[in-house]
């Protein structure tokens, strides 16, 4: 039976901490922390471990392409530490336009690098059995103790790898121990494109038995108004379409032309119009959003499609406010076992 988790994009490290400590009183399986320009992944994760003990905390994603693979497993070892074996190790490159021009490095062949880290990592982690001697297209890494090197935790923490199309996809099944999925997979992209590029992963990296958790991020809204839920979640989908990127991904789930429209309000700066431009089936592919019950419903379908379901309250155009009341609203509403 799938399990369920909670992640919120929006907010300050003190209150996505909170919602993490109230969905472990809520009996929720995971808590997770997204990364962006105005939030560390790292640091955030840190602080949830502070006030949980159980529940399992995710990185949901932390930029993989940011950082070296030393200080990469460092922070994973640490934080793994700290919250005493319970860190999955969400990896992600955002889009080319993000690797070069927030990262400033070389967006080619992501997928590639992301299958030459993940292992890369690994052996790190392991530092206190042998040395790390690794060369290769994008990572230099020799390292050989000079004091004493103590186990870690757990040498072998999960790493998760997001993907959406299906190269990148496929890095689940080759190197990973799941995929993250994305808040714009509709159930067919799933059956036709996620699930088979799992499957070829696998294939392609000789472990063609390999547990690979897959994971749904689910963009859902909870009010007693339920147009107004919906129109909040068509928001946060239209903010998810506005990269060029996913456009094979809406043509795939029969709303390219969705995609279009997105990206032609996104360039005047008409958010309005942005969300406007999302259809109601879109929403109901896509998200879950009305009345609690409504909510309840959609989330149990997506459970029966995924291995874990990340719960994720929308946040494009809300006030922070509204967002604190839509993350409170998952928790209580959709807390397992409820309805």
């Amino acid at each position: 039976m799938a399990t369920r988790g909670i992640t919120v994009l929006r907010g300050g490290v003190e209150s996505v901490a909170a919602t993490a400590a109230a969905a472990e009183r809520a009996g929720f399986a995971t808590a997770w922390t997204p990364e962006f320009y105005t939030r560390s992944a790292i640091v955030t994760l840190a602080r949830m471990a502070t006030v949980t003990a159980d529940v399992r905390l995710g990185t949901s994603i932390a930029y993989a392409t940011g950082r070296s693979p030393l200080m990469l497993a460092t922070e994973a070892r640490s934080l793994d530490e700290l919250c005493g074996g319970r860190l999955v190790l969400g990896l992600g490159t955002g889009t080319r336009r993000m690797m070069e021009d927030w990262h400033g490095l070389d967006g080619a062949a992501p997928a590639v690098r992301m299958e030459e880290l993940v292992p890369l990592l690994r052996s790190i982690w392991r530092l206190h059995e042998e040395p790390v001697a690794h060369d290769g297209r994008f990572y230099r890494t020799h390292l050989v103790p000079t004091a004493e090197t103590t186990a870690p935790v757990r040498p072998d923490i999960p790493v998760y790898t997001a993907g959406v199309n299906p190269r990148m996809i496929e890095v689940a099944g080759r190197v990973g121990d799941g995929l993250l999925g994305h808040p714009l997979f509709s159930r067919p992209y799933l059956e036709e494109v996620v699930r088979p590029a799992i499957d070829r992963g696998r294939e392609k990296g000789e472990r063609p038995d390999a547990p690979v958790e897959l994971c749904g991020v689910l963009i859902c809204a909870v009010h007693d108004d339920a147009d107004r839920a919906r129109r909040e979640a068509a928001a946060q989908l239209a903010f998810y379409c506005a990269p060029k990127t996913y456009g094979p991904l809406l043509e795939a789930s029969g709303f390219g032309g969705v995609g279009e429209r997105v990206r032609a309000a996104f360039a005047a700066k008409d958010f309005a119009a942005m969300a406007a431009a999302v259809p109601d089936e879109m929403v109901d592919a896509m998200a879950a959003a009305g009345t609690a019950a409504e909510v309840r419903a959609r989330v149990a379908q997506a459970e029966a499609e995924f291995d874990h379901v990340i719960t994720y309250p929308p946040s494009f155009g809300l006030t922070e406010e509204r967002c604190d009341e839509l993350a409170a609203a998952l928790v209580d509403e959709l807390a397992p076992g409820r309805g």
